[in-house]
């Protein structure tokens, strides 16, 4: 399907919009977790996806499609995580070519540490700036281009993790 109309300019200004506050809080939250002395968002987002598996491994297929920011480098991530003992690789014992990735204990606490500076950057950057009603708003506006706040929370209630 094709679609003839081109788009409004208040809709692509929504877009230019919605794209330079992305990138803009994501680099304001990286600089927050440097300053704290963490390492990058991403090793947070991979173990704590890794934290919510069922036992704490997951194929690095399945870590890639569950991370809330974009790995293009998932295998160098992984490589990273090892390398400091956050997590490690072991066989799949079905399918020998096949692989898990599983965080350690070193992983765990870890993410748990990172979330004190985490979510203080996302208050800093997005809760002081919104009502948790204008958030709602905005979670509602989002769901309509296809980012499900809804599966964000559940997910949060059923680990016992905060929400990202």
């Amino acid at each position: 399907m094709s679609l003839k109309r081109k788009p409004s300019t208040e809709a692509t200004a929504a877009w230019i919009r919605l794209m330079r506050v992305q990138s803009r809080v994501l680099d304001a939250v990286e600089q927050d977790l440097k300053k704290a002395g963490f390492p990058p968002l991403a090793w947070y987002d991979a173990l704590l996806e890794l934290s919510r598996a069922p036992s704490g491994e997951m194929r690095p297929v399945e870590l890639e499609k569950q991370m809330l920011i974009p790995q293009y480098s998932t295998s160098r991530l992984i490589d990273r995580l090892v390398d400091e003992g956050l997590a490690a690789r072991r066989e799949c014992k079905i399918d020998k070519r096949g692989q898990f990735v599983e965080i350690t204990e070193t992983g765990r606490e870890l993410q748990k540490k990172m979330w004190s500076a985490y979510s203080a950057a996302i208050e800093k950057h997005v809760g002081s700036k919104l009502s948790d009603a204008d958030a709602m708003k905005l979670c509602g506006l989002l769901d309509r281009l296809g980012c499900s706040c809804g599966d964000i929370k559940a997910a949060a209630a059923r680990d016992g993790v905060p929400a990202r």
